[in-house]
């Protein structure tokens, strides 16, 4: 309720307040324990029970209960208005209260007015309904041309649930992909190639592609990238991301399809940083930016941090690309407070992604030990299943840091701790062994020619592994390479990115 109470806006608390001012003695509690609980930085009930002498510790459970309820209907009945399927799902309700008092022709004429708009509407399970209560109605309403409104509403109904049947299909393996993803990631051998493949391959049935509507589109491309996301295929990536934008001429104004278009963007923008289309990702990301100025569509709290989500992440990846670590590091000090307050309300794998991009950004400008703050943040978190490569890859690149740091005292340790990792997550690959082996045979009597020949060793090594099918996947998270070359040339890593970058534009 605490966490419920501090996502409000303004005018939705003073909304709430208005809504239940002073109606009984029960009304004016609720308020007050409202206040309180809005008043508070962070939650602590002990607090609010000493400070509040009226509430009565037995009862203060139920209390709590009644608020949160009337919180929520409070928010209901505010952004009722604002959403078409919270608007129409009260029709329907309204048409159940008239059916019940056989009240069956004011019941009829609110379920038009509700098919009007819901035609408006691509959601299919509404669509279906409306329908149902159309045909509960039906028999309450014969009149001329009645057989032929049944045929029209079989026909509709029959219409809508085939196409329910194929968005059914799309979702479940588009859930049971995403579950895949965020446990282990990118596909790490032959063994991940194959199972992801064939639960790909055996799942979708031969359809019609140009009978899809709107919605099944999205979901169709959505599978699609999501697959040739797994395989690191970013071409293909790349050809559907562009499918999704263009399916919509201009920014959406329902929230649902709005949120859609933001993830088409990050798909997009995902696809062109990865394949060095400098240009064309920097028109992509001034086109997410703008959505912030966006008039039309009201954006809610999900939308509000996707948005930020999205646009400051694909801001730290065009540093990235460039190897301008310096501005990125300018950035996140200009955002860090802000950045905090909206990491609580990411999810969890949200959240892993964007501490190793920031640890990383900190590397690459040499902030060292600020890059172990961010890399601790994940190498600590209790949520090891999720995204176990990012887990592993933090580990190398916190075996890095040490390194650079001179923490020669505390490798040999986190050597260990990584290698106990990697084998409890199945994670211990070509691309790990090379660098825990290099490490792990560093000594204090290594001598800097020594030094340079073991970097020029690794480098070779880890080359032929960014060719290979399945041991490239590290280089998506970590450009080691261009480390290994400031190394050996004794330059700033930055430089001999942007000096790659360069090149690529050119």
């Amino acid at each position: 309720m605490f966490t419920l109470i501090r996502s409000m806006r303004k005018n939705e608390k003073r909304y709430f307040k208005v809504r239940n001012k002073g109606q009984n003695q029960d009304d004016a509690k609720y308020l007050m324990l409202f206040d309180a609980l809005d008043k508070m930085e962070a939650f602590d009930e002990d607090l609010i029970i000493r400070q509040n002498e009226w509430i009565n510790p037995r009862q203060f459970s139920n209390l709590k209960a009644h608020l949160y309820k009337k919180i929520l209907q409070s928010l209901k009945e505010y952004t009722a208005s604002s959403n078409e399927d919270i608007n129409i799902r009260e029709q329907i309700d309204y048409i159940q209260i008239l059916f019940d008092r056989s009240l069956y022709q004011q019941s009829m004429q609110l379920l038009q007015k509700a098919k009007k708009v819901i035609k408006k509407s691509d959601n299919l399970e509404l669509q279906l309904e409306v329908l149902k209560w159309e045909k509960n109605l039906l028999p309450y309403s014969i009149g001329k041309g009645n057989q032929k409104r049944v045929s029209q509403v079989v026909a509709e109904s029959n219409d809508i649930n085939e196409k329910i049947t194929r968005v059914n299909l799309l979702t479940n393996l588009s859930v049971e992909l995403s579950a895949i993803y965020l446990k282990t990631g990118y596909i790490r051998n032959k063994e991940d190639h194959d199972r992801i493949s064939n639960i790909f391959s055996s799942q979708i049935p031969e359809w019609n592609q140009s009978e899809f509507s709107f919605r099944e589109r999205l979901l169709w491309y959505d599978i699609q990238l999501s697959y040739y996301s797994f395989i690191q295929d970013f071409d293909e990536v790349f050809e559907y991301a562009k499918k999704w934008v263009s399916l919509f001429d201009y920014p959406p104004t329902s929230a649902y399809y709005f949120e859609m278009y933001l993830k088409g963007l990050n798909h997009l923008l995902n696809a062109q940083a990865r394949l060095q289309k400098h240009e064309e990702f920097q028109e992509t990301h001034r086109r997410l930016r703008e959505l912030a100025n966006h008039r039309l569509v009201k954006l809610n709290e999900n939308l509000q941090i996707r948005l930020f989500k999205y646009s400051y992440a694909h801001q730290f990846n065009g540093y990235f690309m460039v190897g301008d670590f310096q501005r990125g590091v300018n950035l996140l000090q200009r955002i860090e407070k802000r950045l905090e307050g909206y990491i609580g309300m990411l999810d969890k794998h949200s959240e892993l992604v964007l501490f190793y991009k920031i640890a990383c950004l900190y590397f690459g400008n040499a902030n060292y030990r600020k890059a172990l703050k961010w890399l601790n943040r994940i190498i600590n978190s209790e949520d090891e299943d999720i995204r176990q490569d990012v887990h592993s890859f933090a580990r190398i690149v916190n075996l890095i840091t040490h390194y650079e740091l001179g923490n020669r005292d505390v490798i040999d340790y986190y050597i260990r701790s990584t290698y106990r990792f990697l084998l409890k997550k199945h994670d211990l690959h070509s691309f790990q062994q090379y660098i825990l082996a290099f490490l792990k045979s560093l000594s204090r009597e290594t001598t800097q020619k020594e030094l340079i020949q073991g970097f020029v060793e690794l480098r070779n090594q880890l080359l032929n592994l960014a060719q290979s099918k399945y041991d490239k996947r590290a280089f998506v998270y970590f450009d080691i390479i261009s480390w290994l070359e400031s190394k050996i040339e004794n330059r700033p890593v930055g430089e001999i990115i942007k000096e790659k970058a360069m090149g690529q534009i050119s």
